[in-house]
């Protein structure tokens, strides 16, 4: 992803990688060790993204937007929110509602963060993106601060009553922030690894 947006020209097409980790615990730039209360088994690994720590894990949406902001003549607070509201859109596809917070980036269903946020940009590209929880186990949550803020609840798309497999709520997805971004077609391409 670093080297992806590195190597970008002007005419570079945008992407967007969809995937899930084995669980991992993600520090970003301004990360605090603190935060992470007892990792257990689970790697914590220092990242370049915003934000402070997370979890990964099977059963969650991965979303890294590699995007030339410049291009799409998008400021960083814009781009959040439309990221936001793509989350949003989609959640209330199903009846959820659900809403975007200024202050602590990300989406929420009652107060509880169905969706986390962490971006970098470099060379006006993004890189990152957000975690999408579906179906997982939410137990590493309570190892951590989630997004270093203590007792931060969280929630997943199953527990909201959407019984629908990550992949069909990836492509879902993928259209809402397609809508959101302003991009008109998404062409789909498989891992190439």
């Amino acid at each position: 992803m670093q080297a992806f947006t590195q190597q970008r020209v002007a005419d570079t097409p945008d992407e967007i990688w969809l995937v899930q980790h084995p669980p991992v615990f993600t520090l970003g730039r301004n990360g605090k060790m603190a935060h992470v209360l007892a990792p257990g088994d689970i790697p914590v690994i220092p990242i370049d993204r915003g934000g402070q720590v997370t979890y990964h894990g099977p059963g969650q949406l991965v979303v890294y937007l590699l995007l030339d902001i410049r291009r799409k003549a998008l400021g960083v607070r814009e781009l959040v929110t439309a990221i936001e509201q793509a989350v949003i859109d989609l959640l209330a596809h199903y009846g959820i509602t659900a809403l975007g917070d200024r202050e602590a980036p990300g989406v929420y269903v009652a107060g509880r963060k169905v969706a986390a946020l962490g971006l970098r940009i470099s060379k006006g590209c993004t890189y990152h993106g957000l975690s999408l929880n579906v179906a997982m186990d939410l137990e590493p949550f309570q190892r951590i601060n989630p997004c270093g803020y203590a007792g931060l609840q969280v929630t997943q798309c199953e527990d909201l009553g959407i019984e629908q497999p990550l992949a069909t709520l990836a492509h879902e997805l993928c259209e809402c922030l397609a809508q959101r971004l302003d991009y008109p077609a998404l062409i789909w391409a498989q891992d190439q690894t």
